[in-house]
């Protein structure tokens, strides 16, 4: 008996949804398999965010209840993290011998240039994250938001002598074009999209590709710590837990773990002691050939020179 036909097809409350454009369906066990350098199955890199808010004005994270500006409150806690917060956590990327991702304001470069020095000679991989996290790039015309990247994409270059290749938008916000800008100024991949556990390729306007590279959400101080309310402890948990999880997903294809810090909330003497255990964690998984620790700048290197199709 023949299928009855799909009435649907004319209805237009079953029309196709408003899509992106940017990359199309691929469900992950239907890939190409490949490994990371050394035959690692999971590659593991740390996102360390140094940001920098306008005083007295401006969005930003918030310990309490946001006050009147000036938000002494929420301003000084924040601060904490560039005056204290991230040199412990330096420290103990030093002790562990990992490399990190520098997802860096270039207010910075203004308010703690020490700061970003400190980065540069431990050979850290320097990323865009836009001028301020006081303001939102989705607020921009296109014509401002291109003067944004290439202003920050210049700084950068001058600063480390070496052109970032990654963006990270402030509170990860974007126009309809950032994609198409970032290729167009400069860049390489974007960490702003969370949609996968590999890296992967999107369109632009240009015909240019522009990766992604896999960026947490989820393994992330600041939904984990101030938006649910867990705490260092429950943190260290989760890297841990992610990552022994993920070691035993990567038995079936390459993944990338990504583990996005904040010195203003792991860089506190408590939650550093927790985030100091998880990540004792993750070199000791290093020993034994399965991961490769990295930054997502040599994750993108690696990927668009396999021969393989991604």
């Amino acid at each position: 008996m023949p299928n009855p036909p799909d009435r649907t097809q004319l209805n237009p409350l079953f029309a196709p949804l408003a899509g992106h454009g940017r990359f199309d369906y691929s469900a992950i066990h239907t890939r190409p398999d490949y490994s990371w350098p050394g035959g690692a199955r999971l590659a593991v890199y740390l996102g360390f965010n140094l940001e920098h808010f306008a005083f007295g004005e401006g969005l930003g994270a918030c310990l309490g209840p946001p006050s009147p500006q000036p938000d002494v409150l929420n301003f000084a806690w924040r601060e904490y993290g560039n005056r204290v917060g991230a040199w412990r956590c330096l420290e103990l990327f030093d002790a562990l011998n990992m490399p990190a991702a520098t997802i860096l304001n270039t207010a910075l470069y203004a308010h703690a240039p020490e700061l970003l020095d400190a980065c540069v000679r431990r050979g850290d991989e320097m990323v865009g994250h836009g001028h301020t996290n006081a303001v939102r790039q989705s607020i921009y015309a296109e014509a401002d938001e291109k003067l944004l990247l290439e202003g920050c994409f210049e700084r950068i270059l001058r600063h480390s002598g070496r052109a970032p290749q990654g963006w990270l938008s402030p509170w990860i916000s974007e126009t309809a074009v950032t994609p198409d800008l970032l290729t167009e100024s400069g860049y390489r991949y974007t960490l702003n999209w969370c949609h996968d556990d590999q890296p992967q390729r999107m369109r632009t306007r240009s015909g240019q590709t522009l990766w992604s590279i896999p960026y947490p959400q989820e393994l992330n101080d600041i939904p984990m710590i101030m938006a649910r309310q867990l705490d260092g402890r429950d943190f260290a948990d989760m890297v841990i837990d992610n990552l022994d999880e993920m070691l035993l997903q990567s038995q079936q294809q390459a993944l990338v773990m990504g583990i996005a810090l904040h010195p203003y909330i792991v860089g506190q003497p408590y939650r550093l002691r927790h985030l100091r255990r998880a990540l004792e964690h993750v070199a000791r998984a290093r020993e034994h050939g399965t991961v490769w620790i990295t930054t997502p700048g040599a994750i993108y290197e690696y990927v668009s020179a396999l021969e393989v199709s991604l």
